[in-house]
C-alpha cells in the first residue's frame, strides 16, 4: 500500500506537507498552488489512495449506512434493495448489506457488529417475524437514524415506510368485480403478518359498498412460515383445496404474487383456463410476474421508490445528527397500482 511517507518522498515535501494538502486540511490553503501540484502529481503517478479508516477515526465519520435483510431470497427484496442501493450511491454513502435469514440470533450479532462499524444510519426491510419476536428494543437502543421498510411502527424514534395495503386491496377486488366476477375466491395472508390486515379491511370495504357477498367458504389463510418460496407451495395446496370443495368460483384474489403463481398452477392441472375460466390477480409485481404464462395482473407495490424514500429519511436523520438538531421520526404511505395483464379478463 502507497502511504503519504511515499508521496513525500517522491514529490520532495515533508509527509506533514503531503498530508495537508492530500487530506485538504484547514492549513492546505496556505501551501502554494505549485506545491499542491507536485504533490497530487506524485500522488496519482504512485496510485496513492487515503485511508478510509484513519479518516473516519478521525473525523467520527464512516459515510456507511447498515442494510438488515431478513431474508434476501424472498424477491420482495430485489426491487427495494435496488432503490436503496441506488440512493445510497447517488448520496455518496457506502451500504454495509447483511442477511439475517429470519434468525433473531443472527439479527441480534449482525446489529452489533454493525455498530462496532460505526454506521451512521440503519435501513431495515422487515417482514412478519420482525413483530414475532420483537426486536425493537434493540433497534431503538442502538440511536441512529433508522427507517423500516414494509413494517409500519408506533415510534417516535424511528421512521418507516409502508406501501397503502388497504387501499392495494380495494383496488385488486374492484378490478375483478368490474370485470363482471361475483363469485370470487381469497387467499388471505398470514394472520401475522401486518400486511394482511389492512389488505383484507380494503377488501371488505370495497364489499361492503358494492354489495358484493365474501363466501366464506372460499376465504382460506396462508400459513406463516419463514421461507419466502413456501407461499408459492402454500398457493398451489390452497387452490387445489378450493378445488375439491366444488364450490364454484370465477376469479381468485391471492395475498402475493407467489401465492397466485401456485394457484395458477393448481387451477391448470385441474384443467382449467387462465383467465378464460378462472381470474387471477397478484399482489406485489415481483420479477416474473411479467414474465410468467400468462402474465399476472397484479397491485404493485413502488418497491425502488420505497427503498429510496427509506434513504432519504435516514440520510436526513444523519444530517440532523450532524447538524445537533432534532427530527422527529416520518412514518411514509406510499400508493400501490393495478398493473392489468392477461390473468384476468371480463366474465363472459
Amino acid at each position: 500500500m502507497v502511504t503519504i511517507r511515499d508521496v513525500a518522498k517522491e514529490s520532495g515535501f515533508s509527509s506533514t506537507t503531503v498530508s495537508i494538502v492530500l487530506n485538504n486540511a484547514p492549513l492546505a490553503r496556505y501551501i502554494p498552488a505549485v506545491t499542491k501540484k507536485r504533490i497530487e502529481r506524485a500522488a496519482e503517478k504512485l496510485g496513492y489512495r487515503p485511508n478510509q479508516f484513519a479518516r473516519s477515526l478521525r473525523s467520527k465519520r464512516s459515510h456507511t449506512v447498515g442494510v438488515m435483510v431478513f431474508d434476501m431470497t424472498d424477491p420482495y427484496c430485489t426491487l427495494v434493495l435496488r432503490g436503496i442501493e441506488n440512493t445510497l450511491y447517488q448520496s455518496s454513502y457506502l451500504p454495509i448489506l447483511t442477511d439475517v435469514h429470519n434468525e433473531r440470533s443472527r439479527f441480534e450479532r449482525y446489529l452489533e457488529m454493525l455498530l462496532d462499524r460505526r454506521i451512521e444510519g440503519l435501513i431495515v426491510l422487515a417482514n412478519w417475524l420482525f413483530v414475532d419476536i420483537h426486536l425493537l428494543g434493540d433497534l431503538e437502543k442502538s440511536s441512529i437514524p433508522t427507517a423500516m421498510i414494509g413494517c409500519e411502527l408506533e415510534t417516535d424514534s424511528m421512521s418507516s415506510v409502508i406501501v397503502d395495503n388497504e387501499l392495494g386491496g380495494h383496488l385488486a377486488v374492484e378490478h375483478l368485480h368490474s370485470l363482471g366476477h361475483r363469485k370470487i375466491a381469497f387467499i388471505r395472508g398470514p394472520k401475522a403478518l401486518t400486511d394482511s390486515s389492512p389488505r383484507w379491511r380494503g377488501i371488505r370495504t370495497f364489499a361492503k359498498q358494492s354489495g358484493l357477498e365474501l363466501d366464506s367458504r372460499l376465504i382460506v389463510d396462508l400459513p406463516e412460515s419463514r421461507d419466502p418460496s413456501s407461499s408459492f407451495e402454500a398457493g398451489y395446496k390452497l387452490t387445489e383445496d378450493l378445488i375439491k370443495q366444488k364450490r364454484p368460483f370465477t376469479a381468485l384474489l391471492a395475498f402475493d404474487d407467489m401465492s397466485a403463481f401456485g394457484a395458477i398452477r393448481a387451477l391448470t392441472k385441474a384443467g382449467l383456463r387462465i383467465p378464460e375460466q378462472c381470474s387471477v390477480i397478484g399482489f406485489d409485481d415481483v420479477a416474473p410476474a411479467a414474465l410468467y404464462t400468462p402474465s399476472l395482473t397484479t397491485v404493485r407495490q413502488p418497491m425502488e421508490a420505497m427503498g429510496a424514500s427509506a434513504v432519504g429519511i435516514v440520510t436526513d436523520g444523519i444530517n440532523a445528527v450532524l447538524e445537533k438538531r432534532e427530527v422527529a421520526a416520518t412514518h411514509r404511505k406510499v400508493a400501490p397500482e393495478l398493473v392489468v395483464r392477461e390473468s384476468t379478463r371480463s366474465l363472459l
